[in-house]
């Protein structure tokens, strides 16, 4: 990760209005993975349906009065990294096990700033709640991962694979996600 940013994992008290004020949830999406009809993962060019994801300060707030506080609520757990105080990037695991064999732990959130992609930061979270999965007797980290392009090759340098399992009440909220995993 790079040099000056901090990651520590956070206590509900951290939750504040501000939280997010420098975080730049930013992402154009012309390019998704969808399965083909031979169920290979192809890139598909989105064209004149290519959308933009952004948040804005009611997105903001709303992320931390209701994701992040409801991480906290249902026994999960939120990590940051910090730029000279200011959150530049965070994960959230969820503490009710998924699978047949109660295998998985949900990797809820993984956002990094658009300014900060690219620096190491995702790589971390996604680490830190690894460790804390495996510390809870999972096995694997569950990810319904965007479908875009850049968040998909993310995963994948990082090790995750496609889910052995999958969850379809998570397919069911967002069909077009990937499921994948990563062992802990």
């Amino acid at each position: 990760m790079r040099e000056g940013l901090v990651l520590r994992e956070l206590e509900k008290g951290d939750l504040r209005p501000d939280l997010f004020e420098h975080f730049i949830r930013f992402q154009e999406v012309k390019n998704v993975l969808r399965r083909d009809e031979n169920g290979e993962w192809t890139v598909v060019d989105l064209h004149e349906r290519a959308f933009t994801e952004y948040w804005d300060d009611e997105d903001k707030r709303e992320y931390v009065e209701e994701v992040l506080a409801g991480c906290f609520d249902c026994g999960g757990f939120v990590w940051g990294v910090f730029d000279d105080g200011r959150l530049v990037g965070f994960a959230c695991l969820l503490s009710e096990p998924l699978g047949s064999e109660k295998q998985y732990l949900q990797l809820s959130q993984l956002h990094v700033s658009a300014d900060y992609r690219g620096m190491g930061a995702g790589k971390e979270l996604l680490l830190a709640a690894a460790k804390k999965a495996k510390e809870l007797g999972a096995k694997k980290v569950y990810i319904s991962a965007h479908s875009a392009v850049e968040s998909q090759r993310f995963y994948e340098r990082l090790g995750c694979v496609d889910a052995a399992e999958v969850c379809e009440k998570l397919v069911a909220l967002e069909p077009y996600d990937r499921q994948m995993e990563f062992f802990v």
